[in-house]
């Protein structure tokens, strides 16, 4: 099981990176995450994804994609995404990262990698297997895997030239680019308030606190949570609290009511409740069978 680290503003903490290289290619399997799926972050890397086994769904900033086997994703630098399996597939994917001044030379960044990185009409692109150029991008994700799990010599360079391929196929079907600064202001707002909620969980938390962090009125933070997180900010923070006790609950000298308390539940049974509507057990089930291997 694999604790996803992000900081208080959801900001991944994972550095995406070889021992060389500002980039990290691996495997990930949904369901071995503690929480059952990846939650909801975001990095400045650009990201591409390839599905190797089963389903998933990939929420994007307000969008989704469901993803199969052989199909692929770009999530753009920023943005906002979580993903689940889809059907208990067992879904299994190889993630790629890369720090965006990495994909092209500094003399070609700003004319070809800065704008489409800004855009705010592209949170994310959709890689079908079937059309030539995203074909194109899913081979060179795997390539630059291979390169990285062989490390055969000049690798470095094969997985440079490997990069170009891919941000050349991306770039060249022509995406129109948008800057709206509306959208812009509506992403920081966001962050601002995720950012106060996971500084404040363990406290008592009220709706207008969330809102003045970003800056809004409550309704206003309310249409915000709903149309980027599908939820309430309320029920937001319970399942956010409920995250957070995953971990504590693998303590052996926590009880659950050490835990309820410490993540900001008022009280164990209200505690309990919550749990077993989000994880089908009760608190102290998820205890036991994570202590005998069963989870």
């Amino acid at each position: 099981m694999k604790d996803f680290m992000v900081d208080q503003t959801l900001k991944e903490l994972t550095e995406h990176r070889t021992v060389k290289l500002p980039i990290a290619c691996y495997e990930t399997t949904i369901h071995q995450n503690v929480n059952g799926y990846i939650p909801l972050h975001w990095h400045d890397e650009i990201q591409f994804v390839l599905i190797v086994k089963g389903e998933a769904c990939f929420h994007i900033n307000e969008e989704k994609q469901v993803l199969r086997e052989g199909e692929g994703l770009f999530i753009n630098s920023g943005c906002l995404h979580f993903a689940e399996d889809k059907n208990h597939s067992g879904c299994k994917y190889i993630c790629l990262n890369v720090a965006p001044h990495f994909v092209l030379s500094q003399e070609l960044y700003a004319t070809y990698v800065n704008p489409y990185i800004r855009a705010t009409n592209l949170p994310y692109v959709f890689l079908d297997e079937k059309e030539r150029w995203t074909r194109n991008i899913l081979e060179a994700i795997k390539e630059i895997n291979h390169l990285i799990q062989q490390k055969t010599p000049f690798y470095e360079i094969d997985i440079t030239v490997q990069l170009a391929l891919i941000w050349q196929n991306l770039i060249v079907n022509g995406f129109p680019l948008e800057y709206k600064q509306t959208e812009m202001l509506r992403n920081q707002r966001m962050k601002q308030m995720l950012n106060w909620i996971h500084s404040h969980y363990a406290e008592k938390v009220m709706l207008d606190d969330i809102a003045q962090a970003g800056q809004l009125s409550r309704s206003e933070c309310c249409r915000y949570s709903k149309r980027m997180l599908k939820q309430t900010p309320m029920n937001y923070i319970t399942d956010y609290r409920i995250q957070k006790s995953l971990v504590l609950l693998l303590q052996s000298d926590l009880t659950v009511t050490d835990v309820a308390y410490q993540v900001g539940f008022a009280s164990t049974s209200y505690f309990i409740d919550k749990f077993r509507k989000s994880m089908k057990m009760t608190p102290f089930s998820y205890k036991k069978q994570k202590k005998s291997g069963f989870l």
